[in-house]
């Protein structure tokens, strides 16, 4: 039997919507997917439906998170986008990063797909506009602004998905 052949266990449980941020809080900007996650858990105050995850970045085993979900929100600064936030579909792809130690979030979801067999949930990208990733800097007031924005979108796409509750 291939890896991709052997089933994971039912999950039980878990909440339908993941949103997942990542990001070094110790580069400056790289800290909105992070700091995105601790305004929002804390705007939901334990609603079940909703879990959140964060970490330094996407890596193989976090596969394993996307099993039993419907909805899935990944949330990066990007010095790549417009500000204040861009927001992409998702689909799976190999791309450089397949090999390599920390992944995009397609390749993750590439890796799902490897392993599960299935087609993963409808994945969506929050990619908040950065500016500055230096060393022992805090985020600067654009990039703040920037993720004060996302969560106001962020907010409305769970009402869309039935989390009418956040505050």
């Amino acid at each position: 039997m291939t890896p991709a052949s052997v089933p994971l266990p039912a999950q039980a449980g878990l909440a339908p919507i993941l949103v997942f941020g990542w990001g070094n809080l110790s580069r400056g900007d790289d800290a909105l997917g992070p700091l995105f996650v601790e305004k929002l858990r804390a705007a939901l105050a334990g609603d079940p439906r909703v879990e959140f995850l964060e970490d330094y970045q996407l890596q193989i085993e976090h596969a394993l998170d996307l099993a039993g979900r419907r909805q899935l929100l990944f949330v990066d600064a990007s010095l790549g986008c417009a500000a204040p936030f861009e927001v992409t579909p998702l689909a799976p792809a190999r791309d450089a990063s397949f090999t390599t130690h920390a992944l995009s979030p397609r390749a993750l979801l590439q890796v799902f797909c490897d392993v599960q067999g299935e087609t993963p949930p409808p994945c969506t990208l929050l990619a908040i506009r950065a500016e500055r990733f230096e060393l022992g800097e805090p985020p600067g007031p654009a990039a703040l602004e920037n993720l004060e924005a996302a969560l106001g979108w962020a907010s409305q796409w769970l009402a869309g998905h039935g989390v009418k509750n956040v505050s």
